[in-house]
């Protein structure tokens, strides 16, 4: 019996089987996939490669696993661009809304299958204008317009990896992507909308190309109509160059392992990590379990993935997944609160939405508003929930489940990354019983196990989350740095890939994420999660939000430091502070109680909605600030710091 590495202390005991009438209708209602995949995980996943996507030519070898490098379906050849749109129009679906596109300030586009096909193709003819060839990469940088998605599959028509750096990064950010990749052409756009006003991101990516030698070319989509500086002979206009293009580009007989796409993440060190994705493996996993996680039905669902294209939740969910599968899609390009506070509810029920796809921070800010804004507006056409990002808590989940889904709509809480390229630990919503804040289990073909501190599997209890075996969405490596690849994912334990994040298993079986092993404090020699502390103070009703961190402290070693956040009407008092710790060393255990509590009226969180503990950490030890660029509201910080000096410290 091996000992639990990081302790479980927070109890869920709630279940919410598949509804009867959701089952009756589900893609999958039993447990035929799984045993499908338990009797030949390999054969599993070739039948679901030939089933889901279209071959120019058939493969022969499904997988060639040189550990830590893997192969898939490699004598194979396909098209990305060719999967994702011109069957569906080949096939007579040409009039389907592939998206339903909201701008911020209210202008609307819908884009057809045929309307893609048109694009991306001309495109792709653009871009081999400017002399893009197969293998060069391209670097995007773009707001969350329909244009963005097009520059991606006309990339992948030709050959091109793309490196979509999302519009929330500092010029820096987007100079250090351009080089490390060697881009030979950047699209952007003159600017976006944010909040009501427009983000620059053309005198951002003029910024970005200084000192950087390999662009050649600058295409800018005219968005804002904003006046922007523009370099004679390197920048053109994207709506000039569109309008000379050939409507008619063939697509590129592509090796299923060839580079489709670069997504830089960030790493310990300060250059970041450029994940390689290829192109047969990755189409197959995305398509898989777009399809099946989110029980999708072509014909009558609106699908909406409210994260941004340029993380990998957008990649995957947003643009190759459900366009693969002939899915209509939402595309929304601003904040949630602009011009109110309802305009996701108010898309929603424009476009009448059946499956809706966000992350925990996102649930919990809503939670903090109150319930008047979703139900001003129908959202009875939902049938299906998810959640994506981080751990959700299990009161989330149920406001969630309860206020956005009217208490008859599954909640699918999904566990993966960047380097994963797929959703790998998550429900089948018509297979699956719940329980609120766990990802459930591993889906079919796909192993996960926890172990402790030595490599040893944990049955029952907390450790460190690991996979077992090659998936077919997984990263082929990082960008010019195999070694570095071996370093990061394979080498803390021997022949398995190491996610970096905690996990507990339940004595159910159920996987429960705990969050990045960065995040695990030690109070006491007691090893505690981040996670299980957040979720007992957003358990009380009164809370919306909270976020917890370790400080040094000479006693304990760690003390908690918890940031907390109140209901629409809730006064923040001491009194209530004092009431919370106390909640807390109940549900946890008196080492688990907060030693401070400081109320704020937000928390620091990165426009893609990630709280940033790691400046929450700095305030509560008295550190100076690092880089607040990426902050959706810097000024945020500040407030926290002066609460901070105000706040009491407790014994």
């Amino acid at each position: 019996m091996t000992e639990a590495t990081i302790e479980a202390y927070y109890l869920e005991d709630r279940t919410f089987p598949p509804p009867d009438d959701f089952r009756k209708q589900a893609l999958a209602s039993d447990d035929s996939l799984y045993k499908e995949a338990e009797a030949d995980w390999q054969g599993f996943w070739a039948h679901q490669a030939r089933e889901l996507l279209t071959w120019f030519d058939d493969f022969e070898s499904v997988l060639e696993w040189d550990l830590p490098f893997a192969k898939w379906f490699q004598d194979g050849t396909l098209n990305v661009s060719y999967n994702c749109v011109d069957r569906h129009v080949e096939a007579g679906r040409g009039d389907k809304v592939a998206y339903y596109w909201e701008g911020e300030p209210g202008d609307t586009r819908e884009v057809t299958y045929a309307d893609l096909l048109d694009e991306v193709s001309r495109f792709a003819n653009v871009l081999k204008s400017l002399g893009v060839q197969r293998g060069d990469r391209v670097a995007i940088y773009m707001p969350m317009i329909p244009e963005l998605p097009v520059a991606m599959l006309a990339c992948a028509r030709i050959g091109a990896p793309h490196s979509v750096v999302f519009g929330g990064f500092s010029a820096d950010a987007l100079r250090g992507r351009i080089i490390d990749a060697e881009a030979k052409v950047l699209i952007t756009a003159d600017g976006g909308w944010r909040r009501g006003a427009a983000v620059p991101l053309k005198v951002n990516a003029d910024d970005a190309l200084e000192g950087t030698e390999t662009i050649e070319h600058v295409v800018v989509v005219r968005r804002t109509e904003e006046d922007v500086p523009f370099t004679e002979g390197r920048d053109r206009w994207w709506h000039e160059l569109m309008q000379e293009a050939d409507a008619d580009c063939a697509p590129e007989r592509m090796g299923a392992e060839d580079l489709l796409y670069l997504l830089y993440t960030s790493g310990t060190t300060a250059k970041p990590k450029g994940i390689m994705h290829t192109t047969g493996g990755y189409l197959t996993h995305v398509a898989f379990t777009h399809k099946y996680v989110f029980d999708l039905h072509p014909d009558t669902d609106v699908y909406w993935c409210a994260a941004d294209i340029g993380w990998v939740t957008g990649h995957s969910y947003i643009v190759y997944g459900p366009l693969a599968n002939g899915a209509t899609s939402v595309i929304y390009e601003g904040s949630p609160d602009t011009p109110g506070k309802d305009r996701l509810w108010a898309i929603a029920e424009k476009y009448g939405v059946t499956i809706l796809y966000t992350a925990p921070t996102a649930i919990r800010t809503f939670m903090k508003w109150g319930t008047e804004f979703p139900e001003s507006h129908d959202l009875s056409k939902l049938r299906l929930l998810g959640s994506v990002g981080e751990p959700i808590n299990p009161e989330a989940w149920v406001w969630y489940w309860q206020h956005i889904g009217g208490g008859r709509c599954p909640v699918v809480d999904t566990w993966w990354q960047t380097e994963t390229g797929g959703i790998m630990i998550s429900p089948l919503p018509g297979v699956t019983t719940l329980k609120p804040g766990s990802a459930t289990f591993p889906l079919p073909a796909i192993g996960a196990e926890v172990v402790d501190d030595n490599g040893n599997k944990v049955e029952r209890g907390g450790g460190y989350l690991t996979l077992t075996r090659p998936w077919p969405g997984m990263l082929r490596g990082i960008y010019g740095d195999p070694e570095r690849y071996k370093e990061t994912y394979w080498s803390r334990f021997e022949g398995r890939y190491f996610a970096g994040d905690g996990c507990k298993i339940d004595d159910d079986g159920y996987f429960w994420l705990l969050g990045r092993v960065d995040d695990v404090m030690n109070i006491s020699g007691h090893r505690v999660s981040t996670t299980e502390v957040e979720s007992s103070l957003v358990d009380d009703s009164r809370v919306a939000e909270a976020a917890v961190v370790g400080a040094k402290d000479e006693t304990t070693g760690q003390a908690i430091i918890a940031y907390v956040t109140v209901r629409g009407n809730v006064e923040a008092t001491d009194g209530l502070g004092e009431e919370l710790r106390e909640s807390v060393a109940k549900k946890i255990g008196k080492f688990g109680r907060p030693k401070t509590i400081i109320f704020t009226d937000d928390l620091p969180k990165t426009r893609s909605g990630k709280i940033m503990r790691r400046l929450l950490k700095d305030v509560a030890e008295g550190r100076d600030l690092g880089d607040t660029t990426t902050l959706a509201d810097p000024a945020v910080v500040d407030e926290i710091k002066r609460r901070a000096e105000q706040s009491p410290q407790e014994d």
